[in-house]
């Protein structure tokens, strides 16, 4: 590279003679010597050459050598070249003072153009306060010339010095001229800074071009890397100052300062590509790239920026505002695809707002929609009490009158699918993971709601007959309302399954103690009547166990405004709780039956097996297994003679293979206690006895007797 810059040096000097092709020989031999010995012997070689001119000594003898007559005319020459330099210099310098910024000429409009800076390098530069003077004055290119005959000048300076004694002046020469370069990258890289303002189209080429000369010159004296890498930052700089120069409200003044100011912020980065577009892009090279270095910029700003913005975040909106401008705004013709930024923007590789960055967004908004959510169940909870509750409002019907219901399960529902349905505006990803939060917070609900509603209505049982009946009616209410919102959420089960199988699983947990609570309550309302079961008194009145069919009857109308899940559970817990207290009276030995008694025990079990029987299968319980325990019951109590009833006991053993002995001497104390003896010799009981131990311990699919205490 320094060889090159040479030869054009002494290109440079050669073009400046007008001697003849016999003269040019001894004109490079002149040139190369004047550039050997430096501007220090500048002076020393003008007396040399005027004394050749005149003395006789200047002549060779080698035959090749110029007559005296020649050599006088290449002298001559020599000299007038010289003289006029010198003023060429004066009067450049003294224009450099008159100008603040030197013109560049029409031929830069081409957009292949190229300065000639190799063709126009001066001999002798000007001094380093004067070239800095120039840059402050903004004549760069003038500027740029005198450093390039400035390095010229030293990199001479360093060859000859490897032939004598280093100069100590060197050193300092060679600062200066780093200095000088620095100077001139900031005022090329404050003029990049302003090139969407006011700047020239010449100014831009040239810095454009100056910038691309530097980038050969990386190891030459004053040589800086990373001028492109210094365009680039320019770039950048003007780019983070506009767009961050964006108008910003606070959240206090306006409760929509996000939203438009990322609305802006497209507009201003849109306005600003399109200058880029139309304006820059001409005034620099193709190897520039700049429509994608302004573009590459912008995208590494916003990014910045965005992350800045988050931390200022608080409000589940603005998290929505900020996902909505990086996945959906941000790449909409607004934006990147906008109609004036074709087909440029499309050739360019488009860079994304990264997804881990992405993702810590989606985070913080599901984290702030899951505190929103708790809030709002809250107030259905509310809502429910102060409307329903406190002013003991009757539940209200489906639109068909079958059902009891409320508006829990309708205000939740609607309230997680906008939630979701806005969350699927920005992109699928927030719409699962919206979906998943939702059920996620809305497990807590169930016992949340128990938990207040038992609070709320526990005083309904201790009023008269019709709050207990506005007691029953909202829990068959909120089983169905329950039992709807899982029917509607099931829809997403393929989304978020794990969320919504904790879900039903608290949901189904509340449904059942909601029919526990219902079934206790019936128990509690039963109670006194049971106590009469199995006595003298039974046997001559049914007022008790009328009560008893009475309440059946009334929670039979209860399981009819149930859904039908939850109303066949319930149906059939009922029936198995009051088969069990039935059967359990009779166990308790209270109770003794002798002779014509034993027929008119029987026949009133079996009458009232029967109304049982028909009840529940009208409600529709499916224990059809317990039907057959009253006849069998029935028989054993009937019968005259052991004998009989040992034969009975087969089919009991094999149909209730869980009771026990103890259970079936009670069974015969009833009958008669004075044919019952806890001893084996008993023929009946040594029967089953041995029935039990043939069955063994097998699995068998009903238990009934091992749930009677």
């Amino acid at each position: 590279m320094a060889e090159n810059e040479e030869n054009n040096y002494q290109e440079n000097i050669s073009q400046k003679s007008p001697t003849s092709e016999n003269e040019t020989g001894v004109w490079k031999t002149i040139a190369r010597t004047m550039l050997i010995r430096g501007g220090k012997n500048k002076k020393r070689d003008n007396e040399v050459c005027e004394t050749e001119v005149t003395s006789p000594t200047c002549s060779t003898e080698s035959p090749d050598t110029p007559s005296p007559r020649k050599e006088e005319g290449i002298f001559r020459h020599l000299s007038a070249l010289r003289r006029s330099f010198n003023n060429g210099q004066k009067n450049r310098r003294k224009s450099n003072w008159e100008s603040t910024e030197k013109p560049v000429t029409d031929r830069r409009n081409s957009k292949d153009f190229k300065i000639p800076f190799r063709q126009n390098i001066p001999l002798k530069p000007l001094s380093v306060l004067e070239i800095d003077e120039l840059l402050k004055r903004g004549d760069l290119e003038m500027a740029y010339l005198n450093l390039l005959s400035l390095r010229l000048e030293i990199k001479h300076d360093l060859k000859a010095q490897s032939e004598k004694t280093p100069s100590v002046a060197l050193p300092n020469k060679e600062k200066d001229l780093s200095m000088l370069f620095m100077t001139l990258r900031t005022k090329l890289t404050d003029i990049v800074r302003r090139s969407c303002d006011s700047t020239s189209s010449e100014l831009l080429m040239l810095t454009a071009h100056i910038i691309q000369e530097e980038e050969k010159q990386e190891g030459d004296p004053g040589g800086m890397r990373g001028w492109m890498d210094a365009w680039k930052a320019a770039v950048k700089d003007r780019v983070r100052d506009t767009l961050t120069g964006v108008h910003l409200d606070s959240c206090e003044n306006n409760a929509s300062w996000l939203a438009e100011h990322l609305g802006l912020l497209g507009k201003v980065m849109v306005e600003l590509l399109e200058k880029v577009k139309t304006e820059l892009v001409t005034s620099y090279p193709p190897s520039f790239h700049v429509f994608n270095t302004y573009v590459s910029s912008c995208h590494e700003v916003v990014k910045k920026h965005l992350r800045e913005l988050l931390g200022k975040v608080t409000e589940l909106k603005d998290y929505y505002a900020i996902l909505d401008f990086a996945i959906n705004s941000y790449h909409s013709e607004k934006i990147l695809g906008s109609p004036s930024l074709q087909p440029e923007m499309n050739e360019q590789k488009t860079l994304t707002v990264p997804d881990d960055f992405l993702d810590q967004i989606r985070k913080k908004y599901c984290n702030c929609l899951q505190e929103g959510l708790q809030a709002s169940l809250e107030n259905v909870i509310k809502l429910e009490e102060e409307e329903v509750w406190k002013k003991k409002g009757t539940p209200e019907r489906t639109e068909d009158g079958r059902f009891l219901t409320s508006h829990i399960h309708m205000n939740i529902s609607t309230l997680i699918a906008s939630l979701v349905k806005k969350s699927e505006k920005i992109d699928e990803i927030l719409k699962i993971r919206v979906l998943c939060c939702c059920l996620e917070e809305l497990k807590r609900f169930p016992k949340r709601f128990e938990e207040e509603f038992t609070k709320q209505s526990s005083s309904l049982l201790e009023s008269d007959l019709l709050d207990c009946c506005l007691w029953a009616k909202y829990h068959v209410a909120y089983i169905n309302s329950f039992s709807s919102l899982i029917e509607h959420l099931e829809n997403h089960r393929g989304s978020c399954s794990d969320q919504l199988e904790h879900l039903v699983t608290e949901v189904d947990g509340l449904i059942l103690r909601l029919r526990q609570a219902l079934l206790e309550q019936f128990r509690v309302e039963t109670e006194p009547f049971k106590e009469s079961l199995m006595t003298k008194m039974w046997l001559n009145t049914d007022d008790d166990f009328n009560e008893i069919i009475n309440r059946i009857e009334t929670y039979s109308g209860h399981s009819k405004s149930m859904k039908s899940s939850p109303a066949q559970s319930f149906t059939n817990d009922l029936h198995y709780h009051v088969v069990k207290e039935y059967i359990s009276e009779l166990l308790k030995s209270k109770y003794s039956c002798k002779g014509k008694k034993n027929d008119l025990a029987a026949a009133k079990i079996k009458e009232q097996w029967d109304q049982l029987r028909k009840l529940f299968s009208e409600m529709g319980s499916t224990l059809n297994w317990l039907h057959p325990l009253g006849d069998q019951l029935t028989e054993i109590i009937e019968q005259e003679n052991e004998k009989d009833i040992k034969n009975l006991l087969p089919a009991l053993v094999e149909n209730y293979p869980d009771i026990s002995e103890k259970q079936l001497s009670a069974i015969l104390y009833f009958r008669d206690k004075g044919i019952v003896t806890y001893s084996k010799k008993n023929l009946v009981i040594r029967h089953f006895i041995e029935l039990k131990q043939n069955s063994g311990k097998q699995n068998h699919e009903h238990t009934f007797f091992s749930d009677i205490k």
